[in-house]
């Protein structure tokens, strides 16, 4: 597969209007995906963010790993950011989520006070890349529709505050990626997820890694899901799924196109199972 790379013209004016808009925030809640936390680590943030308060949501904690979602839980937790685990669709780990804000806000909340500042509320840049779930967060935060969702990468384009309460105003930003992927993994993984437009990528390609990963390291899903013996080659894997399918084209081939729609969908909506696709250590 060809290193995949996709920035469309819409990301440089939403990276110019955060940081236009940084001036304003006292504190940076950055939503990864749990499936790929280093991977859906946008590296402009940290040089967007110098000097404001942290927070690290590991969102669609329920598609991941459990036992991997601890280790990167830790792993965040040492780098030093306050960080938790969420599942904004199902509104899980949102419990925490106030008190978290205290903590990474509290030289800050410490600072207004001896200033004798009561009362303002902590202003926060809700930040991420394409389709890592922050709308559906902010809806799930406010307990309404506030945001615009979609299961589209860049879904959305404009600004808007949104008041969650009295202590706390969020800033929603549009999904950005970077211009550069710093190795062809991250590609592949933010094409895994649906981060990445379907259109500019083999998904054919894609499906086939996916295959050979989770035979390596979640055995047992592949053949659970889809009734067929894992312990063959990717592509004699790739060949039953199709038929089991009913992926079939004219004269009996496999339809390789189809089946690795299926095979992408199952892990984009956790049909596959809970599977993480990288490591702390790794």
């Amino acid at each position: 597969m060809m290193p995949i790379q996709w920035y469309p013209g819409h990301m440089t004016k939403a990276k110019r209007m955060m940081q236009e808009d940084i001036r304003l925030i006292d504190l940076v809640i950055e939503l990864l995906d749990a499936r790929i936390p280093r991977s859906s680590r946008n590296p402009d943030i940290d040089e967007l963010a110098k000097g404001k308060s942290r927070l690290v949501l590991l969102n669609k904690s329920d598609l991941s790993d459990p036992e991997i979602n601890e280790k990167w839980y830790q792993y965040f937790k040492q780098k030093g950011f306050v960080t938790l685990l969420t599942d904004s669709k199902n509104r899980k780990g949102f419990g925490p989520i106030h008190a978290a804000v205290e903590e990474a806000c509290a030289e800050k909340l410490m600072r207004d006070r001896k200033k004798g500042i009561t009362g303002r509320p902590v202003r926060a840049m809700v930040v991420g890349i394409p389709n890592v779930g922050k709308s559906t967060f902010i809806n799930s935060l406010c307990k309404k529709a506030s945001a615009k969702t979609g299961n589209r990468p860049g879904v959305t384009k404009g600004k808007q505050w949104i008041r969650l309460d009295k202590s706390v105003e969020l800033l929603d930003t549009p999904g950005i990626l970077w211009p550069k992927f710093e190795d062809e993994k991250t590609g592949i993984n933010l094409a895994l997820i649906g981060s990445i437009s379907d259109q500019i990528i083999d998904e054919g390609e894609l499906a086939a890694m996916l295959i050979d990963h989770i035979r390596k390291h979640s055995p047992g899903i592949m053949a659970g899901r889809y009734e067929i013996d894992e312990n063959d080659e990717t592509a004699a894997i790739f060949d039953a799924i199709a038929l089991k399918r009913g992926c079939i084209k004219k004269g009996g081939l496999p339809d390789y196109d189809k089946a690795a729609h299926i095979i992408l969908d199952d892990l984009r909506s956790g049909k596959l199972g809970r599977i993480s696709l990288e490591e702390p250590e790794q």
